[in-house]
């Protein structure tokens, strides 16, 4: 059985809550689920202590018996020191100016100057 820990979503239209649930991998998002380990609320700012509430003992007994926790919860131990931090790759911006725009902006950087 492979169980993860990921969000269920418990929140009302337009305010999203979230909780912190160990779960079997094939069971719905909101559906059945082995604990309860935890809340995070998105509608909180960043620093505010109460944005994500992790019962420590229980995560750090379910990842000792194999529970893989998804992107968000991950990052998420990762910052309560539980687990080591995920490492993302560094992700293109394709937004950013092409090759002949930078150019031209240098071009006019130069003139200016």
């Amino acid at each position: 059985m492979s169980v993860k820990i990921r969000l269920s979503r418990a929140g009302a239209k337009k305010r999203p809550f979230y909780h912190i649930v160990i779960a079997d991998a094939n069971s719905p998002r909101d559906g059945k689920f082995i604990e309860r380990v935890g809340t995070y609320n998105p509608m909180l700012p960043a620093e505010h202590a109460e944005r994500v509430t992790l019962v420590s003992e229980r995560l750090t007994h379910w990842i000792a018996n194999g529970a893989q926790p998804t992107d968000r919860v991950a990052k998420f131990l990762g910052k309560a020191g539980l687990i080591a931090m995920p490492v993302y790759p560094e992700q293109p911006k394709q937004s950013a100016p092409k090759k002949k725009a930078q150019e031209r902006a240098a071009e006019r950087a130069k003139a200016a100057v």
